[in-house]
């Protein structure tokens, strides 16, 4: 039986030390990545990739990762995509409108390493 490839996630943020340390704990987990520092490269690598788990940050420059997710939920190719935020913003409201958006998940930051990759494994084992 051969080995199922290791599913893509697409880490999007604009804090170039939070994105590094996503894609270390990423790929350290088997995952393959690819990193975008705002909304519209996200979507560009989203349409051109088709990755298994997007995770977005809330506040960037241009497209945040609200406008984002209902970008992806809105293009029919992208179906398959989960998305998780992984935001500082942590409001009752901020969580509803990520949900209402298109995500699966919501962290809020500070995060614990683990839970962030136990939460991406259970994505794309149930997904």
């Amino acid at each position: 039986m051969a080995n199922k490839p290791a599913a893509t996630i697409l880490l999007v943020d604009d804090e170039p030390g939070i994105l590094a340390a996503l894609e270390f704990l990423a790929q350290k987990a088997g995952y393959r990545t690819l990193t975008a520092v705002n909304g519209e490269q996200g979507l560009a690598l989203a349409e051109a990739h088709h990755p298994d788990v997007i995770v977005l940050d809330v506040m960037m420059p241009g497209l945040d990762g609200f406008q984002t997710a209902k970008r992806i939920r809105a293009n029919p190719d992208l179906e398959d995509c989960r998305i998780v935020f992984l935001t500082a913003k942590s409001t009752t409201h901020d969580r509803f409108e990520g949900y209402d958006s298109g995500a699966e998940v919501y962290i809020t930051k500070p995060f614990d390493n683990d839970d962030f990759l136990r939460t991406l494994e259970e994505l794309i084992a149930f997904g």
